[in-house]
């Protein structure tokens, strides 16, 4: 959520903002009035609360002198009334101010090119070396198939489309993936966290917008509990209503978990195989810190997943998101891609965001320094390794003409020592 005293004070700064988007100015003046609105009614509730105490007072000192208090009375009488009437006034236009401060977009970055869609997204580096093959290449799907290593027939029995089971050596190079991105993320002096995998309604709608959280999340019937679609919504979470000594920042983390996430729409699970599914394991970077240094850590973020990428040598690219795909809770955002050979296309295994005070703010989450100066700080997130999408990578890119899958070099400790995947097993 924006700070308001920019609604306040700068509000044809929003406006220019949100014109970035193509999208409608007039939520601005709605909002600023609704605030004018609100403070009318505030301040009438704290005349009559002082008027309140003035008559106590009064009361007070007419009985000591012995004088008639009856008309007081009936006057102090009254003022309750007018009080809770005038607060439940006050409830509903702060909830409606609310509802519009939500959809009003973050403050977009001058880094971030302008556009309509993601075709419009700006391609600013590639990295790594599309390998060419001497024969016809095969789908993951197709691969592991043949491989006895997967199985989505089975689980689209028992859980539907989007889920799966991994075999063998596709189950343990899920796990050296995780190892390798909790290992790498440690030597970077992160703190590793274990969240909780399921958040209250306050707490998960904190890290996106309503609508954006409600097409993916999966929710526990008669529970105010629901489903993570990414551990960035449980660290986020995990530091609602703190104030931080400044001291102590930037905090940061990294997380592996299960996330789970319908993909209702646009994005729907239409595809057989381990690209896109209901059910993933991902290893996430989470930073809080002081708002002087967010771009800085942004920078810092996207070096991690870099590296992770040119540790496994994938061909990859990086995208700046335009303004017209830029999530309204980010300030500014880069995907970064991997290049598929079955599709001839490069495809987002990494979303790295800064977005700086909105989501803090949406939790009440501050920092302080030593002189008492209290500040919203700023929050960036980062995905160090979504695994079935990574495995997709490696299994197309590094296929062999016999149907057996060459283990990039960092994986292989992590795999025992075997070097390859093949059928049976076998070294």
């Amino acid at each position: 959520m924006i700070d308001i005293n920019l609604l306040r004070e700068k509000p044809e700064v929003l406006k220019e903002n949100m014109k970035k988007k193509d999208r409608d100015v007039s939520i601005i003046d709605k909002a600023k009035k609704k605030d004018e609105e609100w403070r009318k009614i505030k301040a009438e509730v704290d005349e009559l609360r002082a008027s309140r105490n003035k008559l106590s007072e009064q009361i007070n000192e007419a009985k000591k002198s012995g004088k008639d208090v009856k008309k007081i009375l009936d006057d102090a009488k009254k003022v309750p009334a007018k009080i809770e009437e005038l607060e439940k006034q006050l409830l509903k236009t702060e909830n409606d101010l609310l509802n519009l401060m939500k959809q009003i977009p973050n403050i977009i970055s001058n880094k971030t090119p302008k556009g309509k869609d993601a075709a419009q997204n700006v391609e600013i580096k590639k990295g790594g070396k599309v390998k060419k093959f001497d024969f016809k290449v095969k789908n993951h799907v197709e691969l592991l198939e043949n491989l006895g290593l997967a199985d989505f027939d089975s689980s689209a029995k028992v859980s539907g489309t989007g889920f799966y089971y991994l075999k063998g050596d596709l189950a343990l190079l899920n796990q050296a993936l995780i190892r390798f991105a909790v290992d790498f993320m440690a030597k970077k002096g992160y703190t590793y966290v274990e969240t909780p995998l399921m958040l209250n309604e306050k707490s998960i709608y904190a890290s996106m917008d309503k609508a954006a959280i409600e097409q993916s999340v999966y929710s526990i019937k008669d529970e105010d509990l629901n489903l993570i679609g990414t551990s960035e919504q449980s660290i986020l979470a995990m530091h609602a209503g703190d104030l931080i000594p400044e001291a102590e920042l930037p905090k940061k983390y990294f997380s592996y978990s299960m996330c789970f996430r319908k993909e209702i729409g646009a994005h729907g699970i239409n595809e057989k195989g381990l690209w896109r599914t209901h059910q993933f394991n991902k290893v996430e970077q989470f930073i809080f810190c002081k708002p002087e240094d967010s771009e800085k850590l942004y920078d810092e973020l996207l070096k991690n997943s870099e590296e992770i990428l040119k540790e496994l040598d994938l061909p990859y690219r990086i995208l700046e998101m335009c303004t017209g795909d830029l999530a309204d809770w980010k300030f500014r955002s880069v995907d970064l891609e991997i290049y598929r050979p079955t599709t001839k296309e490069y495809g987002e295994v990494m979303s790295l965001s800064n977005c700086t005070d909105y989501q803090a703010r949406k939790l009440g989450i501050k920092c302080i320094d030593k002189d008492g100066n209290k500040r919203v700080l700023h929050t960036l997130n980062n995905t160090a390794m979504a695994t079935s999408r990574m495995m997709v990578a490696i299994i197309e890119n590094n296929q062999n003409k016999d149907g057996s899958i060459t283990i990039p070099k960092v994986l292989v400790p992590y795999m025992g020592g075997k070097i390859k995947i093949t059928r049976g097993g076998k070294k």
